[in-house]
């Protein structure tokens, strides 16, 4: 079952149990889903590892709209955005910790042959695939740097 049939089975359940924050969160996700689908240019199929990256990028929408209603004094509304975040998490693989992230970058780096701060963009772009999905840009590019250093 891709992700796409496993969503829309989740929101059937989702009815059934009456969870509001549930129910609205995947009906965006299938929403999401669709307008990719369709979108110019698109086939009409939603692979596996797209749907992975607009789950990635709605996670990363949600936290940035609670960080900006913390900043307002709007918790209530803070709460819903990162409520939805954890419900679209669940769809994605287990987040690498910093230790497993640096060990994964370690022999990225290895792999590549990067030696210095300049070999950035080699090591970014093969570890921005391998690890897509698992740990956020932001931490791999500063894990990077730091390791480059």
């Amino acid at each position: 079952m891709d992700l796409f049939d496993k969503i829309s089975a989740d929101i059937k359940s989702a009815m059934l149990a009456k969870d509001r924050v549930r129910l609205e969160t995947l009906r965006g996700i299938k929403k999401e889903f669709l307008e990719a689908k369709t979108a110019p240019g698109a086939d009409g199929v939603l692979t596996d590892d797209a749907a992975m990256k607009i789950l990635v990028k709605m996670v990363k929408q949600r936290k940035e709209s609670a960080e900006i209603y913390n900043s307002q004094n709007r918790s209530d509304l803070a709460g819903d955005e990162l409520a939805q975040a954890s419900v679209i998490e669940e769809y994605l693989p287990k987040q690498l910790s910093e230790d497993e992230l640096t060990e994964e970058l370690k022999g990225i780096i290895a792999k590549v042959g990067a030696t210095s701060a300049k070999d950035m963009g080699k090591v970014m772009g093969v570890a921005s695939k391998a690890l897509a999905g698992r740990a956020d840009g932001r931490a791999i590019s500063a894990k990077v740097k730091e390791l480059l250093a």
